[in-house]
């Protein structure tokens, strides 16, 4: 199965797919973090490429609540829109093109302008004992079960020091729900495809 992991600087959710025999793709503005098939450039430009699958990612600078504070001024210079109409735009680019896809992001304003998440998952479901609250928009895929509930369930990302790496850090996927997305949508797709 091809698939493509949109705004993926990480490699953590290509690779899970890769390590379960998918063809997997990782696209980002910046380089991979890990070696592997990625493309450094616009999600864009690759996304009309047959892929059977698509993970996506796309930046919640402007519109994650946990920056709320900060909207007004965003609205001012237009980087509240811009960055939502991302978010908006990359959805129906892949709807016209992608069988299979979700869109992940934090608890953001995209539940008011687009629609409520299907689901919203944390770590500790996924054998992290952590916080971290993640929703999921999916096009014709089922929601993610839970593969791994633990307890101890810290803040780690929300109490993350300042520093220049922060918003890198705090935006990278779990590998319990990368694991988790190769397994369950991984599996799905090659059975309707058989």
């Amino acid at each position: 199965m091809k698939v493509l992991i949109g705004c993926e600087e990480s490699g953590i959710v290509r690779d899970a797919f890769i390590r379960r025999g998918h063809e997997a793709l990782s696209c980002d503005l910046n380089p991979s973090r890990r070696p592997g098939p990625h493309y450094q450039g616009d999600v864009f430009d690759v996304m009309d490429f047959p892929w059977d699958l698509a993970i996506f990612h796309f930046p919640c600078t402007h519109s994650s609540v946990s920056g709320a504070k900060h909207f007004a001024a965003k609205k001012l210079d237009g980087r509240y829109y811009a960055g939502n109409a991302l978010w908006l735009r990359g959805w129906r680019y892949a709807l016209e093109r992608i069988p299979r896809f979700a869109f992940e992001h934090p608890v953001s304003v995209i539940s008011t302008l687009f629609r409520k998440a299907d689901q919203t998952i944390q770590p500790w479901q996924f054998g992290h004992g952590e916080t971290k609250a993640t929703s999921l928009w999916l096009h014709n895929l089922p929601p993610l079960g839970p593969t791994q509930i633990v307890d101890g369930r810290a803040s780690r990302i929300h109490r993350m020091a300042p520093g220049p790496d922060r918003a890198r850090e705090r935006s990278e996927t779990y590998a319990g729900i990368a694991d988790a997305m190769a397994d369950h949508w991984g599996r799905l797709a090659i059975e309707a495809a058989a």
